[in-house]
């Protein structure tokens, strides 16, 4: 069974078409047990490569690959990194399905580009930062008001290596959500020091991982 419909598979194709401008690697991690969603993340992976050739896709076990892994720090899957010139730490744990979907092809289309659509105010800022940020945004695919905070999480991380964001499936990973004490989504922490849940506007998101470079 398909996962994307034919429909949304031409509209697609011509998004891609129009707005695609460079190669991207889609790197997808998982593991043969233990592994509930990980068959169909490699199918979507699949799918969506099969639209364009400047598309991707490679696949790596999560056991086999380890050394090669280890320098992605990945200790969950599935995982999917986008990858455009950089090996840019745009990271999706668990399926990017239901709103985060429209998110996992924004992404794609931003690092095609080699860059984000922040405001050129907030890309100064980004560009200053000089030590490692790791941005995780706790979501459902239920959530409309998710997407927001992923895709500014994954641009500032196009923007600056030093940043790492990171979208989190809370369902999938549920022993990380209740770690964090994720009760409603969507829910952002920033180095382990900064949490703040709901959506919030670009520059409230820069004010908040501006605080985890703070003594």
């Amino acid at each position: 069974m398909q996962l994307i419909r034919k429909e949304d598979r031409e509209v697609l194709e011509e998004k891609f078409e129009k707005e695609l401008e460079n190669d991207v690697r889609i790197v997808l991690i998982t593991k043969k047990e233990d592994c509930e969603y990980c068959e169909t993340a490699r199918q979507l992976v699949e799918e969506i490569s099969l639209i364009s050739e400047k598309l991707k896709p490679e696949f790596y076990d999560l056991e086999k690959d380890k050394e090669l892994i280890s320098k992605w720090r990945i200790d969950k899957v599935p995982a999917t990194l986008l990858f455009g010139e950089k090996e840019y730490w745009v990271r999706f744990f668990g399926l990017p399905s239901g709103y985060e979907f429209t998110t996992f092809i924004e992404d794609i289309i931003d690092v095609s580009r080699r860059t984000s659509r922040l405001s050129p105010k907030t890309k100064d800022v980004l560009k200053k930062i000089d030590k490692p940020i790791h941005i995780q945004v706790f979501v459902t695919p239920s959530c409309p008001y998710c997407p927001r905070m992923v895709r500014l999480a994954h641009q500032f991380a196009i923007e600056n290596t030093m940043i790492t964001g990171d979208m989190i499936e809370s369902l999938e990973f549920q022993d990380l959500a209740r770690h964090y004490n994720v009760l409603s989504v969507p829910k952002t922490v920033v180095n382990d020091e900064i949490f703040f849940e709901g959506a919030v506007p670009e520059p409230i998101f820069l004010q908040q991982v501006l605080k985890a470079l703070k003594p």
